[in-house]
C-alpha cells in the first residue's frame, strides 16, 4: 500500500491532481480476448435505501452475474441487464458491513480490488474503498469527502458541486488548487503528518485525527467529527481512511 499510494505522487505532480471517476477505464476487449478470457470487475455507483433493504447499483459486464461477498460468508447477487446495469438488494446490516464485489461470466471470475463499506446499518457514510487510491463517497458528504493514508503519505479527496472550476486545499501551511474531473471528483496528495492536523477545503476547516490503530481486522470508530476506518486491501497492506461528518466540526 505504501508503494501504491507513493506511486500516485508522480501523477499528481505531473497532472496537478489525481482524479477518480466512477466509470472504469477504457480497455481493448478484443486485444484482451486474444490473449485470454476477459472479464471486467463491477463498478458500484450508488446505494439507496428501499424499506428494510439497501439497493446497490452499478455497471458490469452485460448479463454477467454480480456478487457482493462479506468476510462472514454472506453473499448477495444479481445479473446485469444487456446494457450492463445491475441492482442488488442487500439486507440492511445490524451495524457495519464490508463487501467485496466480483463479476462472474461462465467460469471466469473478476474480483474487484475495491470494497463497499456500509456504516451504522446504512445510517452512516457509505463508501467505496480503493487500495492505493481515493475513497469514493456514495452518501451526502462535505467538501472534504475522505483522507486516505498508508502511514507515510495522505490523499485527500472529495466531490465538488456543478460548475466548480477549482478546489483549494490548505494543509501544513501549503495551499494547493486542483481541478475536479468531469464527475466533479478531485483528489490531491498531502504531506505526511504524525498526529491531528487541520485541513482547510474551500474555506472550511476539518481536523484529521491521525491514523487508525494497527490491526489486521476492520476497525471502525467515530472520532474527530467523523469516522476513522482501519482496513486491509487485497494485497494485505494496511490503510487508514477518515470520513468527515456532513455537519463538520
Amino acid at each position: 500500500m505504501k508503494r501504491a499510494i507513493l506511486s500516485m505522487v508522480a501523477a499528481v505532480l505531473a497532472g496537478g491532481a489525481a482524479a477518480c471517476s466512477p466509470a472504469p477505464p477504457a480497455q481493448d476487449k478484443a486485444g484482451a480476448e486474444a490473449a485470454g478470457d476477459w472479464t471486467r470487475p463491477p463498478v458500484i455507483e450508488r446505494v439507496e435505501r428501499a424499506g428494510s433493504a439497501l439497493v446497490v447499483s452499478g455497471v458490469a459486464e452485460p448479463q454477467a452475474r454480480v456478487v457482493l461477498r462479506s468476510d462472514e460468508g454472506a453473499a448477495f447477487a444479481a445479473s446485469a441487464d444487456p446494457q450492463g446495469r445491475f441492482e442488488i438488494r442487500v439486507a440492511a446490516p445490524a451495524e457495519h458491513l464490508l463487501l467485496r464485489p466480483e463479476t462472474q461470466v461462465g467460469q471466469d471470475t473478476a474480483p474487484s480490488p475495491d470494497r463497499l463499506l456500509i456504516l451504522a446499518a446504512g445510517q452512516g457514510p457509505i463508501v467505496v474503498l480503493r487500495p492505493g487510491g481515493p475513497t469514493r463517497r456514495l452518501d451526502a458528504a462535505p467538501a472534504l469527502g475522505a483522507i486516505d493514508s498508508d502511514g507515510r503519505m495522505r490523499l485527500a479527496s472529495g466531490r465538488a458541486g456543478p460548475g466548480t472550476a477549482r478546489i483549494e486545499v490548505l494543509s501544513g501551511g501549503e495551499t494547493v488548487q486542483v481541478a475536479p474531473d468531469a464527475q466533479g471528483r478531485w483528489s490531491v496528495m498531502l504531506a505526511p503528518h504524525g498526529g491531528p492536523d487541520q485541513v482547510r477545503v474551500t474555506g472550511r476547516d476539518f481536523i484529521w485525527p491521525g491514523e487508525a490503530a494497527p490491526s489486521r481486522e476492520l476497525t471502525v470508530e467515530q472520532t474527530g467529527s467523523g469516522w476513522r476506518i482501519g482496513w486491509t486491501g487485497p494485497g494485505g497492506a494496511r490503510q487508514s481512511t477518515w470520513l468527515p461528518d456532513p455537519a463538520g466540526p
